[in-house]
């Protein structure tokens, strides 16, 4: 005759299978609701900075979060709004000829050359960046700097949200206003005012191609006092501007009457 001990001690052996596989489905269920949660949170996020401009970006947070760490406490960052019909023409067409010459016909990722970068890397060359501007938006905007997988992965997922959701005017409007242009100084009204003391309405064609000749070091490189390396880079971005057609280039991305 089996105890009632006994059958209590069975009963229990039955149940711990089936209360493993409980634990794992809310586990699970609890996973999915937060996952689907950051995607909702994310999509709203990136559809309402389709009509607001955003108050600041990552990009400048941790800067400042920086800065306060470094205990600097004469650093100040100077970013100034301004929308696209008030910058003048020469600055999109310059900035899209130095960082993204394929920026109207893409779709957020240049596969082209994200090829070229790597096929370079492999034969020993050093590896150079292949971000489109829709990437660069998507990382400064809302990431972290870095080259984890799970980094470049989310910033892939924000880039396919802008490049769905805005148009392309708008992403390389919230571009020009959120690029470092120098050390705190972020946008090209700041970068403007800052370095050649007027607004960027009235930049000037070699003024425009100096500004986005820094850009992929404006911490090392300046637009009124340019390098060397900066005057020759300029002079290579005027020449791309006009290859590029000039002010019709702009006529691919902007929306109907936006000037």
């Amino acid at each position: 005759m089996v105890s009632s001990h006994s059958r209590r001690k069975k009963k229990r052996r039955k149940n711990k299978p089936s209360s493993r596989k409980g634990w794992a489905r809310r586990l699970s269920t609890v996973f999915f609701r937060i996952l689907a949660g950051c995607l909702l949170i994310s999509f709203l996020s990136v559809l309402s900075l389709r009509w607001m401009n955003p108050p600041a970006s990552m990009m400048m947070i941790l800067q400042r979060y920086d800065a306060a760490v470094g205990h600097r406490t004469d650093f100040r960052i100077d970013y100034r709004w301004v929308n696209w019909v008030e910058i003048a023409d020469y600055l999109p067409l310059a900035i899209i000829a130095a960082e993204d010459q394929k920026f109207a016909t893409h779709h957020g990722f240049d596969f082209d050359s994200i090829a070229d970068a790597v096929k370079t890397r492999m034969r020993g060359g050093r590896l150079r960046g292949a971000s489109t501007i829709s990437q660069q938006v998507a990382k400064n905007l809302f990431l972290w700097p870095g080259k984890s997988l799970l980094r470049k992965g989310i910033e892939a997922y924000f880039t396919a949200l802008i490049e769905m959701l805005w148009s392309k005017q708008r992403i390389l409007e919230v571009y020009m206003n959120i690029a470092e242009f120098g050390d705190g100084i972020f946008g090209v009204e700041a970068a403007s005012r800052r370095f050649f003391k007027k607004p960027a309405r009235r930049i000037r064609l070699g003024e425009a191609a100096r500004l986005a000749a820094v850009l992929p070091n404006p911490r090392a490189m300046r637009p009124d006092h340019p390098s060397p390396h900066v005057a020759r880079r300029a002079r290579w971005i005027r020449r791309q501007m006009g290859r590029m057609g000039g002010r019709r280039a702009l006529n691919k991305i902007e929306t109907p009457h936006a000037r």
